[in-house]
Parts: structure tokens; sequence; C-alpha cells
């Protein structure tokens, strides 16, 4: 009967026949080997009527339009040319076009792989995060440290020209220093003081990027500084090394407690010290030549804002010639007027005649040095004293002459300073100016001097 093979052949179809005969491949039966990796190629495992060439395209990612020689429905066949186009996002590695050829494989391998974009560059003091690396799609959200302010797109993406979107961010230190400075700071000025010494401590500015400041300036006194009186501004500047500037501000009160100013008396003057009205101020009142104080001679700020002692008063010098005692009329003088005492034993003495008539004309002078002249003319019983237009009896002229030791019967003259010291006597004539001179030497006349410049004292003659 012949072997089972050829029992075989006689009752299969040539085509089964031909099947049967190749030997096992990775395609399709004669279709040679597959363009494109395992994992970017799908094969189809369908039985065809008619038998493929090459064996059929599929591109992971991509698409595939293939044109056969004679049409039909194989695109498989010999001379088959196969367009490769990847999608969004992908690019094509290897040709655009495959060709079916005679050996039946493919004219080359291809793949798409996905879009990547540059690495992007790390900011200084940032960074960034990216969703799914650099491809294609990838949105990357850039950061910066604390203190600095980012410039630029926060977000970008990874687009299909392999480009990101937008540039590149960065990170800028435009946060200026921090810095606080002291409250308001309020004192109240020391007895007899326009000034107060106020401390504080330095303030420290800090830098919110890298800490580093470059510069720090003072506007205003430093600290330790004595303050006057009044509203002081104190202001801090701090710089960063970006040149960014922080500022701070206080102030500075200094009061000074007042009474209010006093004045001075009406033919008088008046000396105070430190400001002349300020708690603990002392001011001094005197009286111009031929007036005498009445009320405080002192009067001290206090620290109620009230003025010590009662408001003084210049009246003229009452001189009461009526005491009984020669040392009781001096007594009136004491520390008020120095005394010039004229003395002759009768009216119609040429020198006695003589030296009034300059002391006259001189009484601006007189008056300007607290002077009082006394004089004594005569010979007891029908001895007179007269200060000015008082008449003192002659008892108590005499006891003025014998209380200074002066000559009955001679022209002479005392000067008396007025502490009541017996400073000088004169035989004979004596100049207002050599006279004026010698009162000029005296400790306490020369701060009447000080006093009259101060206050605009002086003869015009």
């Amino acid at each position: 009967m012949g072997s089972p093979a050829l029992w075989l052949a006689l009752l299969l179809p040539p085509v089964l026949l031909l099947l049967l005969r190749v030997p096992p491949s990775r395609g399709f039966p004669g279709s040679g080997d597959s363009p494109l990796e395992d994992d970017e190629v799908g094969y189809s495992h369908s039985r065809y009527k008619d038998t493929p060439w090459c064996s059929p395209i599929k591109v992971k990612y991509g698409d595939v339009y293939c044109r056969a020689p004679q049409g039909g429905y194989y695109k498989t066949a010999l001379g088959t040319r196969c367009d490769i186009r990847c999608r969004k996002g992908y690019e094509l590695h290897g040709s655009s076009q495959l060709i079916c050829q005679s050996n039946k494989r493919w004219s080359d391998k291809v793949t798409c792989k996905q879009k990547r974009c540059p690495t992007l560059a790390m900011p200084a003091n940032g960074g960034f995060k990216c969703v799914d690396g650099a491809y294609f799609n990838s949105r990357c959200e850039y950061y910066c440290s604390p203190g600095y302010t980012l410039k630029g797109e926060r977000t970008v993406t990874c687009m299909d020209n392999k480009a990101w979107s937008g540039q590149p961010a960065s990170c800028v230190d435009m946060e200026p220093p921090r810095i606080k400075c002291p409250s308001v700071k309020e004192r109240i000025a020391e007895p007899n003081k326009l000034t107060v010494r106020v401390s504080w401590d330095t303030p420290e500015g800090r830098d919110t990027a890298d800490g580093i400041l470059t510069d720090v300036i003072l506007k205003g006194l430093p600290p330790g500084s004595n303050f006057p009186e009044g509203d002081h501004k104190i202001q801090y500047t701090v710089y960063d090394r970006a040149e960014n500037k922080g500022t701070c501000k206080f102030r500075v009160k200094v009061r000074v407690k007042r009474c209010g100013k006093l004045n001075a008396p009406e033919n008088g003057y008046m000396k105070c010290s430190s400001d002349g009205d300020n708690y603990g101020a002392t001011c001094e009142f005197s009286c111009i030549g031929g007036y005498e104080l009445q009320g405080s001679p002192a009067r001290v700020c206090q620290s109620n804002l009230a003025w010590s002692g009662t408001e003084p008063t210049c009246a003229a010098m009452n001189v009461n010639v009526g005491v009984r005692t020669a040392a009781a009329l001096l007594d009136q003088f004491y520390e008020k007027r120095r005394l010039l005492i004229v003395s002759t034993p009768t009216a119609r003495n040429l020198l006695y005649r003589l030296q009034l008539g300059m002391l006259q004309q001189a009484q601006c002078s007189l008056d300007l040095r607290h002077i009082t002249v006394v004089e004594l003319v005569g010979v007891f019983p029908t001895l007179i004293g007269r200060i000015g237009a008082k008449i003192m009896p002659p008892a108590l002229a005499l006891q003025l002459r014998l209380l200074l030791r002066i000559p009955l019967y001679s022209f002479s003259m005392v000067l008396v300073d007025k502490h009541g010291m017996d400073k000088e006597r004169y035989v004979s004539l004596v100049t207002p100016v050599a006279l004026f001179n010698l009162i000029d030497t005296f400790p306490l006349r020369k701060e009447e001097m000080v006093l009259q410049a101060e206050m605009g004292q002086a003869c015009n003659t």
C-alpha cells in the first residue's frame, strides 16, 4: 500500500502540504524576522488563506500605515511599504518607511521612544520637584529656600518639541532683613539738669536669606549720649548682601520739669542757675542803687513745679533816722549799701563843698555801686547829720562820728563796705574815678558787675 507519507500527500491539499514542510520560526511561516523589538511588535497568530511574505508590523506608541504593491487585503506581501508615525510625545528611532524585502524581512527596525527634555539646572538657593522626570508632559515645580523669592515661571512642562515651557526660574533675595528697635524711651531730667543720659542695647538685625548683613547705619545720637529736652528720633538701617534694607525707628523723649519763668523785679535784677525755670534751678534777686529788696532774695524751682519763697520787689530804701544808736543806723545798710561818710566842722569848708560837688555829678556811678553818702556837718550841739533828705538827730550824728573815730574839727571821709568794715579814709579831696576804681576791686563788687553787665545796667555819662 505504500508509506503513510505517500497516502497523506495524496489526500491533503497542496497548501497544507507546504505548511507542513516549513520549519518553525518566530513569525508566520515564510515571513522572515520581525523588524521590531519583542516588546514593541505584536504578532498575529490568525490563520490566513494566503501566505504573507513579511511578518505583520505593530509599533508600540506608534501607528503603521501600509500599502501593498497590488493592493489587496494583506499588507505584508513582497514590496509592501509601511509608513511609521509615532504618537504625540514620542519620537521615531529608525526609518520612517519600511519595505518588505525579497528576503522576507523588513528593511529596518524601528521604535517609538518617549521624548525627553534637557535636564533642568538646579537654581541657586532653591530646587525643583518633577512628576515623571524630564519626559514629555512631565511637570516640574520650582521652590526656593526660606528668605528667597521665586523669579520666573513656578511650573514648567516638557513639551512635544523637547523644550520646557517658560524660562527656568531663579531664587533671588528680595526680602529685607529684619530688625527690631526698642520701644519709646521717656526720661525726666534730674534736678538742676537739662539733659538725660539714655542708653539701650543696639538692636541686632537678621537677614532672612543667608543671615549675613553688610552694613548697619544709625541715624541720631548713639546710646549712652546725653539727650537734651525734646523728642528725638532714632533710626537703625541694615543692609544684606542683595542690598535689601530693613529699618526700625523709635523715639527718645526727654522732659524737663519746669516751674515757669520768673521776671526780675522792677528796679532790680535776677540771676538764675541752669535754665532759669527747671526743677532745681535757683534764682537770686538784687536791687539797683537806692532800692532795697523785699520778699525772698532767692527762690528755688521745686519738684511740685512751684517756686519756693515769695515774690521779691525792690522798694525805695527807707532809712530810719529815729534809731537810738549809731550801730542800729549802720545795721540798716548791712549787705545792702556801701557808705561814704563825709565829715566837716563847717558847711563853709572849701574841701567839703568841692568834694560834695564832684560826688553829685557822679550820682549815677554812686547808685551803680550801691553807695549812700552820709553828711556830718558842724560841731555838737549844732551838729547836723543828713542822709539824702533825711535829717538825723545831733546825738545820733555824734555817736556816728565817735563810733567811726572821725575827727571833729577837720575835713575827712570814711568808706564803709556792705559788711560794715572801714575800708578807706581820706583827709583831702578824692576824685570819683579813684573812689570807684577802689570799690571795683572789692570781691562782692565784682559779682555785682557781672550781674549788671548781664542786665545791661551802665552809666551813659
